[in-house]
């Protein structure tokens, strides 16, 4: 009962005109951002974050949030009709998508990918609903050890569950928590690592780190690839609907893809790009020898669609209840609701009741909305696909530099930004994925105090780490994580299923 009338609330702040009007902002964005290669959610919302200050926090949040599940979708528009997946997490889908598409069957994959998508969404909505509040109730019992070792746990989920190399996603964590130490000392109120320069004091700007090395990075990175014909299928966009037998081939795939997607979204470094890996690895081996995977099964478009949004959708319960990032755009996130004055964490949904169920039921209502925008407009996206990138980028950067330098009305930021975006094409050539340094970098700072405060309560006993049981089951939980993923069977199936793209 407590349930319905928390969501009730939700509904209430959500059905609001401002906040109908965000997540409708939200979603188009998402979609468009979605629909272009190259440029991800985590790129759009480092350069909207700027945007925010202006705003409340919730019609804010729920504008971020639409344009995270927004694009999901259209990802896989992209992926389906030119196989260019416009989004990481749509990759897989490009793989059996683009071959429905050639056979003249781009309608039914790109309805799959719709509904599969919508059902998908409502139900990880329903389930952040059902699992926030216990979960809040639980985090009260966290004091500042618990919180170090889940932080703990979180970075080492994150190193294991990146795609690549391990020791690369291990240097890219260590690198954000080393960028993450550059401000004043809390304590002793002492700038640290500024190397004299004013500006460096209160630290890195959030904004220009993630703005640099996701946003410039892969503008520059789009722009160091040959400019290729390609070839988009828009005289075979017709007849929407799925056959009878799509319909009974989609339908297990988008239960099973639902199922998968909710539990690994709460992972740490989970989330929508490991879901619709996982969902694709798991429908090829189900179908067997029956299955059509690499030649346009419907299977493999509706398994990890389906699995991409629930995972994007879950991947907000540890943010809002813990307040730890499970993946890059979360962080981003976090970083929202701290430019709101919002601490995250389980106080929020104690404190700001209306914010917390008004962006879950402002979920739902983006999802019908997507649904909505993705089917009838897929004409309309195909057109924007048709718009030369020489054209795109320089309104980009433009929009970025304006975001940036209105953030302390200096040019240190853009300057910074620059800088990163170098940096970020540099992982990109090297093959680094740049979510783990994100994630070090948001998550240093907290970890650093609550080893503090956690040492200063237990007077410099180191101890108190494993003595307090939960503490030590969380530190527990990240030793059997790193002892699994250095196995050498488990370490050959992590290759395989990181590979099954290529």
């Amino acid at each position: 009962m407590e349930l319905l009338n928390n969501l009730a609330l939700g509904f209430s702040v959500a059905f609001t005109a401002t906040n109908l009007m965000w997540a409708l902002i939200g979603c188009l964005l998402g979609t468009l951002i979605g629909v272009l290669p190259g440029l991800g959610p985590v790129a759009t919302i480092a350069m909207l974050l700027p945007s925010i200050y202006g705003l409340d926090a919730t019609p804010a949040l729920i504008m971020l949030a639409g344009i995270y599940y927004g694009a999901q979708y259209g990802g896989s528009t992209t992926a389906i009709l030119i196989n260019v997946p416009g989004e990481s997490s749509s990759v897989v889908t490009a793989i059996d998508g683009y071959q429905m598409a050639r056979q003249g069957r781009a309608g039914p994959a790109l309805a799959a990918a719709g509904l599969g998508s919508f059902f998908a969404g409502s139900v990880g909505t329903l389930i952040v609903a059902a699992f926030a509040p216990p979960l809040t109730e639980l985090a009260f019992k966290f004091g500042p050890a618990e919180y170090f070792s889940l932080m703990v746990l979180g970075l080492i989920g994150a190193v294991v569950l990146a795609s690549g190399s391990l020791i690369k996603a291990i240097a890219m964590i260590i690198l954000g928590l080393l960028l993450g130490q550059i401000n004043t000392d809390v304590i002793s109120g002492t700038p640290r690592f500024s190397f004299g320069v004013p500006e460096l004091t209160d630290g890195i700007s959030f904004v220009a780190i993630a703005m640099g090395v996701f946003g410039f990075g892969e503008i520059i990175a789009n722009l160091g690839q040959p400019a290729e014909h390609r070839e988009v299928f828009t005289k075979n966009v017709t007849g929407l609907w799925p056959t009878k037998k799509d319909f009974q081939e989609a339908y297990p795939a988008v239960l099973r893809g639902t199922a998968l997607g909710s539990l690994l979204g709460v992972l740490p470094g989970g989330g929508a790009l490991l879901a619709a890996f996982a969902a694709y690895t798991m429908e090829k081996k189900i179908a067997g020898s029956s299955g059509r995977f690499g030649k346009g099964d419907i299977r493999g478009v509706a398994g990890p669609e389906s699995a991409n949004n629930a995972g994007a959708q879950t991947s907000f319960i540890p943010m809002l209840t813990l307040g730890i990032p499970p993946n890059a755009v979360m962080a981003l996130m976090v970083g929202a609701m701290t430019i709101k004055g919002i601490q995250p964490g389980p106080q929020v949904m104690t404190s700001n009741p209306e914010l917390f169920w008004g962006l879950i039921a402002s979920m739902w209502i983006g999802n019908l909305m997507l649904v909505v925008l993705n089917l009838p407009l897929i004409g309309i996206w195909i057109k924007l696909l048709t718009v030369p990138y020489r054209f795109l980028f320089p309104a980009i950067l433009t929009f970025c530099c304006i975001g940036l330098y209105t953030l302390n009305n200096n040019n240190f930021d853009v300057y910074m930004a620059a800088g990163f975006g170098i940096a970020g094409y540099a992982f990109y050539k090297l093959g680094c994925e740049p979510a783990p340094l994100l994630l070090g970098f948001i998550l240093g700072p907290m970890m650093e105090e609550n080893l503090r405060r956690a040492l200063l309560l237990s007077r410099g006993d180191w101890s108190t780490f494993v003595t307090r049981p939960l503490s030590a089951a969380l530190l527990a939980a990240a030793v059997a994580l790193i002892v699994i993923v250095t196995l050498p069977s488990v370490k050959k199936k992590r290759e395989v299923a990181f590979q099954e793209a290529d």
